[in-house]
């Protein structure tokens, strides 16, 4: 916990990538630090920053990480090794994920598949970089790059896919088959704050358009989506998503909010010769969504995307 705050910058970001929430962590280092009988971190506009006693204790914390990380990685080897062929996959939350697995079931009959869903792309990096995951499904907002962990390699699936918006059937614009951002100025953006970079990519695009967003944070799917289908607030989605009951999804005119895909992927699947096959598997899940859903499907082939390609 305490390297992740020194290694984020800030409470809020540590936060994200732990899958906390800020208040709690907060809580945490108070408890830490009132343990220990002194201040580890000097808060200010900057961020974070280690007191010479918060260095003092990361010097010896890292260490002891690293001891216990090693000792983890070659206890799972070890399991693996004497188990049985295994393969450790993480993914965001998407419908491909599932059409994903089939295939490498089919594929992989023998091989005992594990899946792990987390919202945070850095935590799936870093869990790929300590050898947890073999091989991740992420994504990466435009206009905030990705921070590879060394030895994670990254191979794009999709360059750019488009974000589409999620609203009550009753809004509006729900009856347009293309939406402006500045009509929806006026509405509610509701946004996960444990996912990386999605506040901040509604408020570039808004800042584009010269407006300011109205933020609504919230984690729980059922929620957030009961809030949707009351016209309490709109929401950035997938665009393979498949609204809900009472709720229809548009595409923004002139694509404000986009993202890339990639697949990512540590040593040790590359030394079993499977990163095509587990690249190839999830490509043809995500193109199977793709085209079964038609307003990506004419968005595809309005912006003659690569994906056409693909998919034959």
């Amino acid at each position: 916990m305490l390297c992740t705050i020194a290694d984020a910058g800030s409470v809020r970001k540590a936060a994200a990538q732990l899958g906390m929430t800020q208040p709690s962590l907060t809580t945490q280092l108070r408890r830490i630090e009132n343990a220990i009988g002194g201040l580890l971190f000097t808060r200010g506009q900057a961020g974070c920053q280690p007191t010479p006693l918060g260095r003092s204790v990361l010097s010896r914390a890292r260490s002891i990480v690293a001891d216990m990380s090693t000792l983890v990685t070659e206890a799972k080897e070890a399991a693996v090794s004497t188990g049985g062929a295994r393969l450790r996959v993480g993914s965001i939350g998407s419908r491909a994920v599932p059409g994903w697995l089939r295939r490498l079931h089919a594929r992989l009959p023998e091989t005992d598949t594990t899946i792990h869903v987390d919202v945070s792309v850095s935590m799936l990096l870093h869990m790929v970089a300590m050898n947890q995951l073999d091989v991740a499904f992420v994504y990466e907002v435009e206009g905030f790059p990705l921070r590879l962990p060394p030895g994670v390699r990254q191979r794009v699936l999709v360059e750019r896919e488009p974000q589409f918006i999620a609203m009550s059937a009753t809004h509006v614009a729900a009856e347009r088959p293309l939406v402006r951002l500045c009509d929806l100025a006026g509405d509610k953006w509701m946004v996960d704050p444990t996912a990386d970079d999605e506040c901040a990519a509604v408020r570039r695009a808004f800042t584009a358009v010269g407006r300011t967003p109205r933020l609504v944070h919230v984690r729980d799917n059922t929620t957030a989506a009961e809030l949707v289908a009351s016209a309490e607030a709109v929401c950035p989605c997938q665009p393979t998503s498949r609204p809900r009951a009472g709720t229809v999804i548009r595409p923004l005119e002139d694509d404000p909010l986009t993202v890339r895909l990639s697949v990512v992927s540590g040593p040790r699947i590359a030394e079993a010769g499977e990163t095509d096959a587990v690249y190839a598997d999830l490509q043809d899940a995500y193109l199977e969504l793709a085209w079964a859903n038609p307003a990506y499907r004419e968005w595809l082939m309005r912006n003659d995307s690569g994906l056409l390609l693909a998919g034959g």
